[in-house]
């Protein structure tokens, strides 16, 4: 039953429904649809799959484009995605045995994929997985090399020369991919907003070391060459429906030799631009994280799990998620036996033990009245006697055993232990640790005797924490009686 901390907060994602809405709606998906509807069997690609050339301002038209060189090229990505999602399939095209190797004017006939029917006769999942591939596709497209003219960087021998780009394809990757995971939890965190993130913000998370104060001008140039870079990539990803961009002022990009125009207003961070994961964006994000082995938990994950499970899985969610993954666990399972499961569960000396049995209290608050015959079956019990009788106390029951002073202490030192495991608030902690130790007059003097496996850890935090410098010095003293007592064995 213990627990590990995730890499990430849980994400709180939209219902399958509603992504795979939003990613038949996404602009690149749609216009693939579209295309992908369109082709005939007079519809002819190259080797690769892609429209030739001849094609392209038909499609453009089709899709509501001008049949311009920008429009052709919009045609020509969504093209790419339908081929890229199965939407479309393609046979290679016939050449000549006898032809020069350097032909490239042959044609391939295309024909409906099997995934195009699934877009709308398939559920929710088959979208997402379609999707999904897209995500991927533009991911790539987004890391890929710039070139004036690609056709200075071919070979002799018809090989494409990438050292000629200084250009790393893991190393791009592996940077977009940061930022993508920089934005996801920023996004998620703690009292995280709705907010979009500035892009020199979100560029300079990935450049600045932490430990940095003034940035150096070398810094700086490298945070304004990665706002750039970002700018492009982000561009190409916001037709796939991962993100909200706001790109960056034209009037910034300065082209060689001129001079940017300065902004009007020095505050305008909008101008820089800004960024925005959507709901499509968080779920697609968390599953690329997945797949690479990043612990990203979403709320719900544990919701058809056992209690042990349950408690170990929530023991360091932020309050908020821990209630939303309770409430969704509880309306599965019911709140028959819920309460028998959870204070089972809730058992051990282990160090997230504590924690176990803070969200045991929380879940079984939300269990309501048919938790009590549960919780007063363990009022004996040495670990849940205690957490029993408070949540009796608080429900207003009637018969409620006076804990014993062990018991007292024991809760005491259980609670704490519970905060410090979670990291919690330290003004809240120093708070707690005053309150608990003031109710009782000679507190030190007996709680190093409370047999409990974080008795010494807990009183040598509240040395760290309490203000009264007489009571940290009589919490440091008991927690070595503390120590020494459980290393004679006593």
């Amino acid at each position: 039953m213990s627990a590990e901390r995730p890499t990430l907060p849980p994400v709180r994602l939209h219902t399958e429904a509603e992504l795979a809405r939003d990613a038949l709606a996404a602009p690149l998906l749609a216009r693939a649809v579209r295309l992908a509807r369109w082709a005939g069997p007079d519809t002819r690609v190259g080797a690769g799959g892609e429209l030739v050339d001849a094609q392209l301002p038909a499609a453009a038209e089709h899709l509501g484009l001008v049949a311009d060189e920008d429009g052709a090229a919009e045609a020509s990505e969504a093209w790419r995605l339908a081929v890229d999602t199965g939407l479309v399939e393609f046979e290679d095209p016939e050449t000549d045995a006898d032809a020069a190797p350097d032909e490239d004017d042959a044609e391939g006939t295309v024909t409906a994929g099997e995934n195009l029917a699934l877009l709308t006769g398939g559920s929710p999942q088959d979208v997402l997985a379609i999707w999904l591939d897209g995500l991927e596709a533009a991911h790539a497209d987004a890391t890929a090399p710039v070139f004036d003219d690609f056709a200075d960087l071919v070979r002799e021998d018809g090989s494409v020369d990438f050292d000629a780009l200084d250009w790393d394809p893991e190393t791009e990757a592996e940077f977009l991919d940061g930022v993508l995971g920089n934005l996801y939890l920023l996004t998620v965190g703690e009292g995280a907003g709705d907010e979009p993130v500035p892009l020199p913000a979100l560029a300079a998370s990935m450049i600045v070391p932490d430990d940095m104060g003034e940035p150096t001008d070398d810094i700086l140039e490298q945070v304004s060459d990665a706002m750039m870079r970002l700018d492009d990539q982000f561009r190409v990803l916001e037709p796939i429906g991962i993100v909200e961009y706001h790109p960056v002022d034209e009037a910034l990009l300065a082209e060689e030799g001129e001079e940017a125009v300065p902004p009007a207003d020095d505050d305008d961070v909008t101008r820089y631009g800004m960024v925005k994961l959507t709901p499509l964006g968080l779920y697609g994000i968390r599953a690329r994280m997945l797949d690479a082995g990043v612990d990203a938990p979403a709320i719900g994950d544990l919701a058809d799990k056992g209690a042990d499970v349950l408690l170990g899985g929530i023991a360091y969610y932020p309050e908020a998620a821990a209630r939303s993954e309770i409430e969704l666990w509880l309306a599965r399972h019911g709140a028959d036996g819920a309460a028998g499961e959870l204070l089972d569960a809730a058992r051990g000396e282990d160090p997230q033990a504590p924690l176990r049995r803070l969200h045991c209290q929380q879940a079984l608050a939300l269990v309501g009245a048919e938790a009590e015959p549960a919780v007063r079956s363990v009022l004996g019990d040495p670990e849940l006697g205690g957490l029993a009788r408070v949540w009796l106390a608080e429900r207003g029951a009637a018969d409620v055993p006076a804990p014993s002073e062990a018991m007292i202490f024991w809760l005491a030192i259980d609670t704490i232990a519970a905060q410090l495991e979670a990291d919690g608030d330290l003004d809240e902690l120093q708070g707690l640790v005053e309150g608990l130790s003031g109710q009782h007059s000679g507190f030190f003097d007996e709680a190093w005797r409370v047999d409990h496996p974080a008795t010494a850890d807990v009183l040598e935090a509240m040395g760290r924490l309490h203000s009264d410098k007489k009571q940290a010095k009589a919490a440091r003293k008991a927690a070595f009686k503390a120590r020494s007592r459980s290393g004679s064995g006593a």
